[in-house]
């Protein structure tokens, strides 16, 4: 069983919301998937993906591949916990 995390539309026309999911590799774009690990809102200013990244590692470890498109999404994602962890862990200056 080939899986893939993926995009999958539920948003309406000129409206586009995705989901992220895990979904078996040879089901259709908006078939069933195995889990829902994440949303994208394209439309949204400031960072529009919120996604689960300890259940993106943990199907990334069982040997999900991830698409481009979710790949630059989890890159960009990562980089922002990043930045976001080290402002709260560096000490306040008064």
């Amino acid at each position: 069983m080939a899986l893939k995390i993926r995009l999958t539309k539920v948003g309406s026309v000129h409206q586009p919301i995705y989901r992220v999911v895990v979904a078996e590799a040879r089901s259709r774009r908006d078939g069933a998937a195995v889990e829902n690990v994440g949303t994208y809102s394209p439309r949204l200013k400031g960072n529009p993906a919120k996604l689960d990244l300890a259940r993106i590692d943990y199907w990334l470890s069982k040997g999900a591949k991830a698409t481009d498109t979710v790949n630059a999404m989890i890159k960009k994602a990562r980089r922002t916990t990043e930045v976001q962890g080290e402002t709260a862990s560096s000490p306040a200056s008064a």
